[in-house]
């Protein structure tokens, strides 16, 4: 089974304005959706439209807006109770192809709580289960948090990706080797985090189709411990690097941009589908970018289904 933890889940809200944004300007809505989120329920989702067993663990009250979501939404899930509301991200669409995000921090866990979470989750987990650690922590957690999770996890017999930023990804890479995850989803600004590289000259080399400083980078991280790194690059595509290699994926091009919210939650929903699949380092990539490519045609937070994914092994290149 794929698993996904949510420690911040969040309700997105997407509203689609009829001009551009403007600071101070006042401005209309043409449309306003909100959909359950959070990177690993995102994930989670796209999974379960593979139509593969999944089950998404997130910290929510019975009663709160966002379990009734997710609830409708038949996906399968398990929520840990918490006395605060689930936090509302949102998400500006204006022309021309504008995404302004406007996240809340959400509101913070006791120890009780973070420790009920837990619980739930490694009572969920099993020897050869896929775990998916995704996005950011709640207010209460501490920074160590995926690195104390993924050595319980492993200890379990499970497979451990994490998908972070920012603190808790630097306090998971200071316990390296021994907190070291099977797979790594970072972006170029992240992977600049990791290693100390300028993560935007990284997105900018990808761009011009040179990515050997990414593939550089996602190698050193592997002597550090990890199983896999997989770098998504936005519009440029990803770099995968495992002990049997490195690839990269360009994205598809010509493609209209309609929301970027997602994107990587679906690229890793992609890879884990492919994981679960037995395909090869190859195709995993090649099947992540395809669903990113497929999510930012797609509106708000949506998760691609299997036949709006256009997987074009042949475009992937050894590094």
């Amino acid at each position: 089974m794929i698993i996904t933890l949510t420690a911040n889940p969040s309700l997105d809200r997407t509203v689609t304005l009829t001009g551009p944004l403007t600071p101070g300007g006042v401005h209309r809505i043409a449309e306003d959706v909100t959909q359950v989120g959070g990177k690993g329920v995102n994930v989670a989702v796209g999974v379960a439209r593979a139509d593969l067993d999944v089950l998404a663990v997130a910290p929510a009250a019975a009663d709160d807006p966002f379990t009734a979501l997710l609830r409708s939404s038949g996906i399968a899930h398990e929520t840990s109770p918490v006395a605060g509301a689930v936090r509302t991200n949102l998400t500006v669409l204006s022309p021309p192809d504008v995404t302004t995000k406007i996240n809340e921090p959400g509101a913070t866990l006791t120890p009780e709580e973070i420790g009920a979470l837990e619980r739930l989750l490694l009572e969920r987990v099993g020897e050869g289960d896929l775990v998916m650690l995704s996005g950011s922590l709640a207010p209460g957690f501490p920074p160590d948090e995926y690195a104390r999770l993924v050595r319980d996890l492993r200890g379990r017999g499970a497979w451990v990706g994490v998908d972070t930023s920012d603190a808790p990804l630097l306090a998971l890479s200071e316990a390296f080797p021994e907190a070291a995850p099977d797979f790594l989803k970072p972006n170029a600004e992240e992977l600049g985090q990791l290693t100390g590289l300028d993560g935007q000259a990284l997105e900018d080399a990808a761009a011009r189709g040179d990515v050997d400083a990414i593939a550089e980078a996602a190698r050193a991280l592997l002597a550090r411990g990890l199983g896999s790194v997989m770098v998504t690059l936005g519009g440029s595509g990803a770099v995968l690097a495992t002990a049997d290699g490195a690839w990269f994926a360009p994205a598809a091009t010509g493609a209209r941009v309609v929301s970027t919210v997602g994107a990587g939650d679906s690229a890793t929903a992609g890879y884990l589908i492919s994981l679960a699949r037995g395909e090869a380092p190859a195709v995993r990539l090649a099947r992540a970018v395809a669903y990113g490519t497929a999510a930012v045609g797609l509106p708000g937070t949506t998760i691609p289904r299997p036949d709006q994914v256009h997987v074009d092994a042949d475009a992937v290149r050894a590094l």
